[in-house]
């Protein structure tokens, strides 16, 4: 009674839950057993990732960015307690484990244990065994360099999962569009986390430009949507983390004299930027904020909702902030999951690989999606309570408008990025001279780091750029 009761109370209303193909007669979750076909229309998708690496930022095998062993934060014991938390709270649910090449290698007790104990995931629950190296391989690796050591990856994930496994997708942070060709063309994957939305001068750098939702890249440029079959790669492009989105428009973090004024523009729902900064309860308002944007006025907008999240297992023992403890990461954890699925019982938890394989098979190019988000600020930090901002995404340009809602402002153009525009990638890069910025900017970006940036209204658009404009989304000019 007392789930029949809470469901009655949610955001979908009574009748619509009890509705739900996945609520019972007695109003208990059902959840999936891995046969069932999947839509991408009319569900609620979270992709959940954890990350197992030797040490933070490893791009390569010899390329570390800071040159920290976390042997000792990567226990079989911290691995185990955060895959039986997520299936205690998420049963069915599937989630990514994304290995470096270190973490594949090292011969250390504990990785061995670890390695053995995701081989079991997988063929206990359906997990995902994937690659993911570190986050930038694209600012410090060349880009055949980058190709090798993904095949090589693949190579040593068959043979410690075995009966010819491969996974569906690639955790790959930033990856190039010749990575992304690569992976496509050469091994057969056609999936893969290759862009931070909204990251720039934060971690060192960053690649603000690209949609915040699936899209086929363009050869030109792994942040753009590809605008025809001359320019077009195979493989769909994720993102790793939903974020606020008007915390997205600050660039880098500025802290102030406490975690509340801070500015910190990956505020969503990774576990740093809300349960670390700020504790379980006010962190997890942010999550559950950010997740809304996507599960409820998203879902109504788009016809369906999705939400991207990576932890690192090391999280558990490494204190990222003074407030971080040894049991927090597991009692966020704990939060997280059960908070998302009472909220929204019909969610999915499936893998990265899965999720980008449901919307290849519903698009088939980048013709057809056409995204849109409305935000109202939560009030905490720099998602300010008085601000209301729309998205607007589609394969010709991404759109960002920004009004004060309790002065009734008029509309503010804060990002109008022209994916019609020729766009190129920086050269290759290497670990001595490192590219640190592939940002995709033009006409205005949401960063407000160019003089260009500056807000306008839409009406000080010119006219060609108002009527590419209104022929996605007419009702902006009325």
């Amino acid at each position: 009674m007392e789930r029949r009761a809470f469901c009655k109370n949610t955001l979908l209303g009574g009748a619509a839950v009890l509705a739900n193909p996945l609520i019972n007669k007695a109003g208990q979750l059902k959840f999936l057993t891995g046969n069932e076909p999947l839509s991408l229309m009319g569900n609620r998708f979270v992709t959940f990732c954890i990350m197992i690496r030797t040490s933070p930022w490893e791009v390569s095998r010899d390329v570390k960015l800071i040159n920290r062993d976390e042997g000792f934060a990567h226990t079989l014991e911290v691995v185990r307690n955060l895959r039986e938390i997520f299936a205690k709270n998420v049963p069915g649910g599937k989630l990514t484990w994304g290995f470096t090449l270190n973490a594949l290698e090292d011969k250390r007790r504990n990785y061995v244990e670890i390695r053995s104990y995701v081989t079991e995931c997988q063929a206990k629950y359906g997990d995902e065994v994937s690659y993911f190296p570190g986050y930038f391989p694209a600012m410090y690796l060349p880009r055949k360099r980058v190709n090798q050591e993904m095949t090589e990856a693949l190579q040593r994930i068959t043979a410690m999962v075995g009966k010819g496994y491969r996974p569906k997708g690639i955790m790959g942070g930033f990856l190039s569009a010749d990575n992304l060709a690569y992976l496509a063309e050469k091994e057969n994957i056609h999936v893969a986390h290759a862009v931070i939305w909204s990251q720039h001068e934060t971690d060192g750098g960053g690649a603000d430009g690209s949609p915040s939702y699936p899209f086929y890249p363009s050869k030109q440029h792994f942040c753009k949507p590809a605008q025809g079959k001359a320019d077009f790669i195979d493989c769909v492009n994720l993102d790793g983390w939903s974020v606020d989105f008007l915390c997205a428009l600050q660039s880098g973090n500025v802290w102030g004299t406490t975690p509340f004024n801070g500015a910190a523009s990956r505020r969503g729902v990774g576990p740093i930027e809300s349960y670390g900064d700020w504790g379980l309860e006010i962190g997890h308002l942010s999550v559950m904020h950010t997740q809304s944007i996507h599960f409820d006025k998203g879902f109504e907008l788009n016809g369906f909702g999705w939400i991207p999240n990576i932890w690192e297992a090391a999280l558990v023992k490494i204190a990222e902030r003074k407030n971080w403890d040894d049991t927090l990461a597991y009692r966020a954890l704990e939060k997280w999951t059960s908070g998302t699925v009472q909220r929204w019982p019909d969610v999915k938890f499936i893998t990265f690989g899965e999720y980008g394989e449901i919307w290849r098979n519903h698009y088939h190019d980048n013709s057809q999606w056409n995204y849109r988000f409305e935000e109202r600020g939560l009030g905490i930090g720099n998602s300010w309570g008085n601000e209301e901002i729309k998205w607007f995404m589609n394969r010709e340009f991404r759109l960002a408008t920004l009004r004060n809602s309790h002065k009734n402002t008029p509309e503010m153009v804060v990002d109008f990025t022209r994916y019609d525009l020729p766009a190129k990638e920086p050269a290759d890069p290497s670990p001595e001279k490192p590219v640190k910025d592939w940002s995709l900017m033009n006409r205005i970006n949401q960063k407000g780091v160019r003089p260009q940036d500056a807000p306008v209204l839409l009406t000080q658009l010119t006219n060609e750029e108002k009527d590419l404009i209104a022929r996605y989304y007419p009702g902006l000019f009325k």
